[in-house]
């Protein structure tokens, strides 16, 4: 099996140059990544991380914005005459300005204040106008206001909407789940993905089932509403996603925000992967899974670097590792 994206490696190694015409034709074509550390000394048991960090947003949200705007401008809702608008809690934000910034979009953006100085900073290089809402509401707040602000003047904004956009999921049915099954020659048996606006693994979960109604769904969520995880949600103290259906997944796990700061170090260290906080609450549920099994194929969703989390408290904790 290939460990990279078929489509990305040919273009890479043959002689023909690949020219994209715009950032967008960079989105999607991610790598698996096989980890073979924690002990997963199982030979029948196969653990894959999806690299969405490679997306050229940084970010597997490259997938739901482009998905998102490219179906706002086939219906007419985006043109240039209106602002892009929408609640972030940044890596959605950031692809959404990128694609913006590439076509020529005016991008409002309504976030909590207390999102990473990387995240506000790169939102501000490619151009966005940010509204910084109360960090103690969470992307709740943000939601709020970028609501009331749509309210107030309809014919000024495209409301994207992502927790309420099925672009959101599409995204993933047409493109994270037939390149999961691509590359794992259909033998996945087990997706893990961490739930933020959910985009990702009803999309991806919902195509995986039509191909193999066996494979499981598995979502990592914080363990309680007083978590550090920023960007996934706490479905039961949480405004819920109208995308989001609980009765699709096979299981839902919750998980600690220690225990996900905890394996994002042991990322780096022993996977030498720096990645964001979800990606470390995904591993968790994913090697949970992998600790059961005696045979079976693990794809786990990775869905940012951790480049984006140097300045927080995610990395407070880091010295105390042995």
């Amino acid at each position: 099996m290939a460990s990279a994206a078929p489509d990305r490696v040919d273009t890479m190694t043959t002689t023909r140059p690949f020219t994209p015409d715009s950032v967008i034709d960079l989105i999607g074509r991610t790598a698996l990544i096989r980890l073979r550390a924690f002990g997963q000394d199982t030979p029948g048991v196969e653990l894959y991380a999806k690299a969405e960090f490679q997306n050229p947003g940084g970010s597997v949200k490259d997938r739901a914005a482009m998905s998102i705007l490219r179906e706002a401008e086939r219906s007419g809702r985006l043109h240039k005459g209106v602002t892009i608008l929408d609640a972030t809690s940044g890596n959605t934000g950031i692809a959404y300005a990128m694609i913006a910034a590439a076509f020529g979009y005016r991008i409002k953006l309504c976030m909590p204040a207390n999102v990473t100085p990387e995240r506000t900073r790169t939102l501000k290089a490619f151009g966005a106008e940010l509204v910084l809402t109360d960090p103690m509401e969470g992307t709740d707040g943000a939601i709020r206001e970028a609501r009331r602000l749509f309210a107030g003047d309809p014919q000024r904004y495209y409301y994207a909407d992502q927790y309420n956009n099925d672009a959101n999921w599409r995204a993933h049915y047409e493109g994270t789940g037939p390149e999961i099954i691509e590359q794992t020659e259909g033998r996945i048996t087990h997706f893990v993905a961490a739930i933020g606006t959910s985009g990702t693994i009803m999309g991806t979960g919902r195509y995986l089932k039509e191909r193999n109604r066996a494979v499981q769904i598995v979502a990592a969520e914080p363990e309680d509403a007083f978590h550090g995880l920023e960007g996934l949600k706490h479905m039961a103290s949480s405004i819920v996603p109208g995308i989001y259906h609980e009765n699709e997944l096979d299981l839902k796990l919750g998980i600690g925000t220690d225990d996900a700061y905890n394996m994002v170090y042991r990322l780096g260290r022993e996977e030498g992967l720096i990645v964001g906080q979800s990606c470390g609450a995904a591993h968790v549920a994913a090697l949970s899974i992998a600790r059961k099994l005696t045979q079976g194929t693990i794809v786990v969703i990775f869905p940012d670097f951790g480049d984006r989390y140097l300045s927080t408290n995610l990395w407070l904790g880091w010295q105390k590792l042995p």
